[in-house]
C-alpha cells in the first residue's frame, strides 16, 4: 500500500516571470509601469531643464503676495489687500457652491422630468420631449447668457425701492428680486443658537432612519407605514419647541435699501443664479434621458406584480420600479456630476469668480505665472472629478445585485 503525498513545489527562476503564466502578466504590468513613470519622469526633466535655460523657474510664492482686485461673491472674508491664495480659496468655494447647488437642482430635474417623460398624459409627456430636446441639443453657455441676460433687463434696479411711491417692493417684505442679484434675510445667531442647529440636523438623520426602517418593515412583513405626515413631524416639531422655548435664539438680518444698494440680508448675485439655474436645466435635460432608461430597462412584470399586491403607482414607481432603475441611472449619473463641476468653469463668461476666474483669469495675468496656475487648476479639477466618482462609485456598488 503506498501513501499519496504532495508533490513537490517548484522552487521559483527568473525565467518563470516569462514563461510561467502564473507571473507573466505581472511581469509585463510592471514592465509598463516602469516606462510610464521613466516617460514622464523625462518630460518633467526637460520642462524644467528648458525653463532654466529660458530664464525661469518654477515658484509659487506669488500666492502669498496681495491680490490687489475685488470679488464680487464671496463665502469667506476677503478683500483687495489679501492674498493671492486667499482669492484662489474664495474661488474654490464658489466653484464648489455652485457645483453642489447644480447637482442637486438637476437630479430633482431630472427625475421628475424623467418620470413625467413616461406618462400617460399625452400633454405632460410632450412638454417633458420639448423640455429635454431644447435644453440638451443647445449649449449651455448660450443659455447662461440668456438667463443672466433675462435677469438684468426684466429685473428692477435697487432704485425702484426707493422713494414715497416705488415702482418695485420686496416679496412678503423679506426677499428683493433686482438685476444685480436676489437679496435675502440672513440668520443671526443668538445664546442657544447652535442647539437649534443640532437638532434640526439631527431631525434630518432620525427623518433618514425612520424611513429606512419603514422600507425595512415593508420588506420584511408586508407591513405598510405612512411615511409622509411623520416624516414633516419628525423633521420640524422638535426645532420649533426648541427653538421657542429658549426664546427664538435665531433671528432674521432683514435686507434694507441703503443709498443705491440693498445692505444686510444675503446677496445672491446674478451671475450665480444664471450659473446654477443655466447648469441645472441643461444637466437635467440629460439626467431626464438616463432616468428614462433606467425605468424602461425594468421589467413591466415587475409593475405588474405591484399592482396585483394592491400598491398604488406612486408607491409602485418609489419602492419598486427607481430602486431596480437605480443600477441604470446611476453610471451615467456619474458622468453628468462630473459634467457640471467643469462646465462651471464658464462662469468667466458672466464675471462670477470660480477658481477658473480668480487663479486661472485674473492672477494669472497680474503674476504671469501661467505654469504654476494652470498646474494648480488642474490639480483642483483632478482632485474634485476623482471624489466625485469615487463617491458615486461607493454608492453604486451598494445598489447593485448582490450574487449569492
Amino acid at each position: 500500500m503506498t501513501a499519496l503525498t504532495d508533490p513537490q513545489r517548484e522552487s521559483f527562476r527568473l525565467s518563470m516571470l516569462i514563461n510561467d503564466t502564473r507571473y507573466r502578466s505581472l511581469t509585463f504590468q510592471a514592465i509598463a509601469l516602469i516606462l510610464v513613470i521613466s516617460l514622464f519622469a523625462y518630460l518633467g526633466s526637460n520642462l524644467v531643464r528648458n525653463l532654466a535655460a529660458a530664464g525661469l523657474n518654477i515658484s509659487y510664492s506669488f500666492l502669498e503676495d496681495p491680490s490687489g482686485y475685488d470679488i464680487n461673491q464671496t463665502l469667506i472674508p476677503y478683500t483687495s489687500r489679501s492674498s493671492n491664495l486667499q482669492a484662489a480659496w474664495v474661488g474654490i468655494l464658489n466653484t464648489l457652491l455652485v457645483a453642489v447647488l447644480g447637482c442637486i437642482t438637476a437630479t430633482v430635474l431630472g427625475v421628475i422630468a424623467g418620470v413625467l417623460r413616461l406618462s400617460k398624459n399625452w400633454l405632460v409627456r410632450k412638454l417633458m420631449s420639448v423640455y429635454v430636446e431644447i435644453f440638451r441639443n443647445i449649449p449651455v453657455l448660450i443659455w447662461i447668457l440668456i438667463i443672466y441676460g433675462i435677469m438684468t433687463v426684466s429685473l428692477p434696479a435697487p432704485s425702484a425701492f426707493r422713494g414715497d411711491n416705488p415702482t418695485s417692493s420686496m416679496l412678503f417684505n423679506l426677499f428683493a428680486f433686482t438685476n444685480r442679484g436676489i437679496y435675502i434675510p440672513a440668520p443671526v445667531w443668538g445664546p442657544g443658537s447652535m442647539i437649534v442647529v443640532a437638532t434640526f440636523v439631527a431631525s434630518i438623520i432620525a427623518v433618514f432612519a425612520y424611513r429606512s426602517y419603514a422600507k425595512k418593515l415593508l420588506f420584511s412583513t408586508g407591513r405598510l407605514l405612512p411615511t409622509g405626515w411623520p416624516s414633516l413631524a419628525i423633521l420640524l416639531v422638535p426645532t420649533i419647541l426648541l427653538f421657542l422655548v429658549l426664546g427664538r435664539p435665531i433671528g432674521l438680518d432683514i435686507p434694507e435699501l441703503k443709498g443705491f444698494n440693498f445692505g444686510g440680508g444675503i446677496k445672491v448675485g446674478a451671475p450665480l443664479i444664471a450659473l446654477w439655474f443655466a447648469l441645472s436645466v441643461y444637466t437635467g435635460a440629460f439626467i431626464a434621458e438616463n432616468v428614462r432608461a433606467g425605468i424602461l430597462a425594468v421589467s413591466k412584470g415587475q409593475t405588474e406584480a405591484a399592482a396585483a399586491l394592491g400598491l398604488r403607482p406612486r408607491r409602485i414607481m418609489n419602492l419598486v420600479i427607481l430602486p431596480q432603475a437605480l443600477r441604470v441611472i446611476i453610471p451615467p449619473l456619474i458622468s453628468q456630476y462630473l459634467n457640471i463641476t467643469k462646465n462651471s468653469s464658464l462662469a468667466i463668461a458672466v464675471g462670477y469668480a470660480d477658481i477658473t476666474a480668480t487663479l486661472g483669469g485674473i492672477t494669472l495675468n497680474q503674476t504671469g505665472r501661467a505654469i504654476e496656475c494652470v498646474l494648480l487648476l488642474m490639480l483642483f479639477y483632478l482632485a474634485i472629478s476623482l471624489s466625485i466618482s469615487v463617491i458615486m462609485n461607493i454608492y453604486n456598488s451598494k445598489m447593485k445585485l448582490k450574487e449569492r
